[in-house]
């Protein structure tokens, strides 16, 4: 009512709102912060609004209807569990650090740490109170699909979450960064977990908006299992994990690029060129995709001689791939995940990097020269190195092999004599042997390239000059993983060729159009006069491209 009483339009607006929708457990503060600008709070008096409680049981249900019950109860529970978990982060960490004197961290800290927690408790305590009142008709209606419709498919909801999620790897680094740099701060959490009941932290407490909708999904996917066909809330719980389940793969979406802009931005931190760390902290938008694969390192026979796992970083014009850190102080990482960090191994233009698939070796450039990153060169021949190729060295010695026989079983049965196990049946069954041995051999290759992401990636050059390049081995997660990056690098390549070439010739259209107007500018007297070939002097023939616009005025 302030709002409205100072004459300011949007007070005003949405103090009309509240009145319009006669909802008396609503209360404006004194003062908004600028962030939650928009946003009405809700304060819920258990006597005006108790919480949900389903009635005794009555007799004669049906099955569907005694599991139903118990499902609701489900939700029930979970729902108030949750909100007390929201309730916590303000009444046990936020409130007291902000009210904290002498300060254990400034304002300016606390406020993004806990950013949208007020307005998602907001949320769910407008929930509850339908959520109350949906369940002491439920022996009469026995309907709850609608009502998560109703309360979760508002955009608000959405926006909120969002905000919550975007800035949820944010908030756990300022969480890290403050216990390292502020000791008060890293004691108050301490304490807050040893007195709490269930020696909850901050970060589990903080951490259940995140899973709050894969909740909801799973107890309404058992509520529908149970709902009879032609029920009158079958309809309805459809459509409710239709909104869930969008809105939760929106929220999934969202936290994977915000972890992945932490991520980049973490990785910058460690490049020592500056041109690629700008590069890499200035266009987050380049980043197409990354990963966390196993490196695996071979030697001179093929054997495994170590894997490590890394963090490759697909970008629009580079690959980069880092080491992964996920050591921290104990303290702190018992309260706070201190995520992982990155240092970079090696990065290499994106047009420079190729895909070698098993039996493709042959066709690489013999001018390269390759090795093994992290072993010494060996003297055999590079392609036994690096254990898909050396299974494929393998099968071209059995196929070798059995054409040897074959020709032998050709000979055997020109023989005048009978020998003992020399005859053509021998021949045979050794034939079927080496057939057998080769198709177990195409299984073993097929198996190892289908998780196996093979690069060749340049390298600095020799001494002389000469281009070195070494191949990397990567271990997918699955076959799909595979899949992903090999048709990532490839589309990534053409729309570089493409952008690269729009560029060279957006760079060199301007300067043939200005020879065309030099040719008479230069020389206008001479414009008049004509030659042989029909065309005034000072006249520069040059093709034009038909799709080019020139000025009115100003055609060719």
């Amino acid at each position: 009512m302030k709002a409205a009483r100072s004459g300011t339009k949007d007070g005003l607006e949405r103090t009309k709102i509240a009145v319009m929708r006669k909802v008396p457990f609503l209360q404006r503060r004194d003062q908004i912060e600028e962030d939650d600008a928009g946003y009405l709070d809700v304060v819920v008096s258990e006597g005006k609004h108790p919480p949900p409680q389903l009635s005794p049981m009555p007799e004669g249900l049906t099955s569907h209807q005694v599991v139903r019950r118990h499902i609701l109860g489900s939700i029930i529970q979970s729902e108030r569990s949750y909100l007390e978990s929201l309730k916590r982060i303000s009444q046990e960490y936020h409130r007291p650090l902000m009210e904290a004197d002498p300060r254990i961290l400034s304002q300016r800290k606390i406020r993004p740490i806990f950013f949208r927690v007020r307005e998602i408790t907001q949320c769910h305590s407008m929930f509850q109170i339908a959520l109350a009142s949906r369940v002491a008709e439920w022996d009469t209606n026995e309907k709850i699909g609608d009502l998560f419709v109703a309360s979760f498919s508002k955009s608000m909801v959405l926006d909120v979450y969002s905000d919550y999620v975007n800035n949820f790897t944010n908030a756990m680094a300022l969480i890290k960064k403050a216990c390292m740099s502020k000791p008060a701060f890293l004691e108050f959490l301490k304490k807050k977990q040893v007195s709490s009941v269930d020696r909850i932290t901050l970060y589990g407490l903080m951490v259940k908006p995140i899973q709050r909708f894969p909740q909801f999904i799973l107890l309404l996917q058992d509520m529908l299992k149970n709902t009879p066909k032609g029920h009158v809330d079958r309809l309805p719980l459809q459509l409710a994990l239709t909104e869930l389940e969008m809105l939760a793969e929106k929220l999934n979406e969202q936290k994977r690029i915000a972890d992945q802009i932490a991520e980049t931005h973490q990785l910058a931190r460690s490049v020592s060129d500056r041109l690629l760390s700008k590069q890499l902290s200035s266009e987050q938008g380049s980043l197409v995709l990354c990963e966390t694969l196993i490196e695996t390192v071979y030697g001179e026979r093929g054997q495994v001689l170590k894997s490590k796992e890394r963090k490759v970083f697909l970008f629009d014009d580079v690959l980069v791939c880092a080491n992964i850190n996920v050591k921290g102080p104990p303290d702190i990482s018992s309260l706070v995940p201190v995520g992982p960090k990155y240092t970079m191994k090696w990065s290499a233009p994106l047009q420079q990097v190729q895909v070698v698939e098993v039996g493709q070796e042959g066709s690489q450039s013999k001018d390269a020269s390759f090795q093994q990153s992290g072993a010494r060169r060996p003297s055999a021949a590079w392609k036994t190195l690096l254990g898909p190729p050396r299974l494929y060295q393998e099968l071209q010695e059995l196929q070798h092999d059995l054409s040897v026989v074959e020709e032998v079983t050709l000979l055997v049965g020109t023989l005048q004599g009978t020998y003992q196990n020399l005859n053509t049946t021998v021949a045979q069954d050794w034939c079927l042997a080496l057939q057998r041995l080769i198709r177990i051999k195409e299984e073993q290759i097929q198996c190892a390239n289908k998780c196996r992401l093979r690069l060749q990636v340049p390298g600095r050059p020799d001494k002389s000059g000469r281009p070195v390049s070494f191949m990397v081995v990567f271990n997918t997660p699955n076959p799909l993983s595979k899949i992903s990056w090999v048709n990532r690098l490839h589309l990534a390549k053409i729309a570089l060729r493409k952008h690269e070439q729009h560029q060279h010739k957006h760079t060199h259209t301007p300067c043939s159009l200005l020879l065309v107007f030099i040719g008479f500018i230069s020389n206008p007297s001479a414009a008049a006069e004509e030659t042989t070939s029909g065309r005034p002097l000072g006249y520069v023939h040059m093709h034009i491209p038909a799709a080019h616009h020139f000025p009115s005025g100003l055609q060719p």
